[in-house]
Formats: C-alpha cells, structure tokens, sequence
C-alpha cells in the first residue's frame, strides 16, 4: 500500500492530488491511502448541484471565507475548517469484500482511531445532521462521515473526522443548507473535542488502522508551494 500525507498549496490542486491517487491504483491495482487536513473549504454533492438554491449556496460558503470545491464521492454539503482530517482509501474493487465490507472495514477503523483519543464514538448520526447518510460516527454529534464510490477499476472509501471548530462548521453550513432547503440542525455537528477527545495523534492513528495489516510500499508527502 501506498501512504501519502500533507497537502497542496490551494484547495483545487489539493483535491486534483486525490484524483491522482485514485487514478493510479485503478492503473496499477496498488492500494493507495491519503490521510491530510484539506483546506477552508466547502465541498459541496452531486446532489447539491442540481438543487435550485445551489447558486445562493455557494454564495453563503464564500461570503463566510470558505473556498467551493465540486466532489465526486458522497452526498451534500460538507464544511472544513483547515484542523479537520479527511481520508481517502483507494482500493481494486475486487481486492477486500464488496460495498458493505468497506464501509464496515473503515467504519471499524475509524472507531479505533477515535477511542486512541479518547473519544467513544458509535455508529449513527442525530436528526437533520451535515451530510446525512447511513455510514456515520457520533459522539456528542456527529463527527464522522464516510461515503463511497466504485468504479470498475477501482473503489474509494472517503471521510472526515471533526476535529474541533464545530460551532464554525454549523454557521457556515446552516445558511448552505438553508440554501440547498436540506433540513439541519447546527447542535448536531459534533467533533473530537466536543466529545472531551485530545486530537494529538488522530492522523497517525487513523493512518495505522486504515492500513491495518498491510505493509506500506511507499510513503509520499506533497510539498505545498
């Protein structure tokens, strides 16, 4: 497997060094792992993009000094705030189980990762929470998110964890949503340490259970410039 931390200088070459992770493994079939702190952004759905409101959405986002990034994997409207961690694990889609297995291979990881600091977090989410979906961790809200898209060549598992900044995230996104008429209820984003957790540590061991037991070929940090 493949290892690569760190990130690009700006939120668009940021998210095309992803692109080109996934792009490779589907080439070469090597797993390939990012874990990383994106940029103050707003990453906004397929689904977002075609609700009447998204225009007024995008405004809400950049009016409030967040960046719009268009994404291919998950649902609505995520907010970073440049401390949240984000994963993506780029795998054959034959190589480890189907969907289901995935989902529960990294949502088992995450949950390791989270109680190394001090976070007891379970699977689900409150009502009306930020990008809503079945594969979610809460403690004290919602503070994990993992979406998934396969391809014939290969499959990514993506996701965040909330560090801190959840009161930030909720007033960005209450006006996005608003926006996107998505019912949200900004008490319900959660993070590390909402949930009493220390995040020291959190890339690293998210790192080592998204590997697990496989060996890591290859460790890469982008240079930001």
């Amino acid at each position: 497997m493949r290892l690569l931390r760190g990130r690009a200088s700006d939120h668009e070459r940021d998210y095309e060094r992803t692109r080109q992770l996934v792009a490779r493994v589907a080439a070469d079939g090597e797993p390939a792992l990012r874990v990383w702190r994106p940029h103050r952004q707003v990453a906004f759905g397929r689904r977002d993009r075609r609700a009447d409101g998204y225009g007024r959405a995008r405004e809400a986002a950049t009016e409030r000094g967040y960046a719009v990034l268009e994404r291919e994997v998950g649902g609505r409207a995520v907010a970073y705030t440049g401390s949240t961690v984000a994963f993506a694990l780029a795998e054959p889609p034959s190589g480890r189980g189907g969907i289901g297995d995935r989902y529960d291979r990294v949502s088992d990881a995450a949950v390791r990762a989270l109680e190394a600091v001090a976070v007891d977090a379970s699977e689900g989410e409150p009502t009306n929470s930020f990008c809503p979906g079945a594969h979610s961790l809460r403690a004290a809200g919602k503070l994990v998110g993992i979406a998934q898209r396969v391809r014939e060549d290969v499959a990514l598992t993506a996701g965040i964890v909330v560090v801190r900044d959840h009161e930030a995230i909720a007033d960005v996104l209450a006006p996005v949503y608003d926006a996107l008429g998505v019912p949200f209820d900004p008490d319900s984003v959660g993070s590390v340490v909402r949930a009493g957790g220390d995040p020291t540590g959190l890339v690293d061991a998210l790192a080592a259970e998204l590997v697990g037991s496989r060996t890591v070929a290859a460790r890469d940090s982008i240079r930001e410039t």
